[in-house]
């Protein structure tokens, strides 16, 4: 049975990320003809603009994972995805994301890795990593995996 707001297949908050990346792809027809520069530049603003309107706790992750991203792979173009903050590779394929814990209200916040990461090890590999804090530990774990996704 659906509870009110939600659909038997979908939560409102999937269908409000459904909506986000279809204006994303209409968006993203319209930014393939434009500077790879001002591209970036508008990235930037649109990930910055999904991280001020979060709450604290997901602001805060965000903006150290934004900040992290962005010294170690600055060859990624921020972009949203889904509407979170996302990072693309030079063929517009996002290699990794943030999704706030408050986007689907869930318990934790994660970091995950699209199939354009390289990060193949094995059979066997983690995409998607929950994240609850930041410290010296979580930065480098996170920019070792953020330099070999992009490598």
């Amino acid at each position: 049975m659906a509870k009110a707001g939600e659909t038997a297949n979908f939560s409102a908050e999937e269908r409000a990320a459904m909506k986000a990346a279809a204006s994303e792809k209409r968006a993203a027809r319209s930014k393939a003809k434009k500077d790879p520069a001002e591209v970036r530049r508008e990235g930037e603003a649109e990930v910055r603009a999904k991280l001020a309107d979060m709450p604290d706790r997901d602001r805060e992750l965000g903006q150290r994972l934004h900040e992290l991203v962005s010294e170690v792979a600055p060859q990624l173009t921020p972009r949203t995805y889904y509407g979170m903050p996302a990072y693309a590779n030079e063929a517009g394929k996002v290699v990794c994301f943030y999704k706030p814990s408050s986007k689907f209200k869930v318990r934790y916040s994660t970091f995950e890795f699209e199939q354009a990461a390289n990060l193949d090890d094995g059979a066997a590999w983690a995409t998607s990593f929950a994240v609850t804090a930041l410290g010296e530990k979580e930065i480098a774990f996170f920019s070792d995996l953020v330099r070999r996704a992009v490598s």
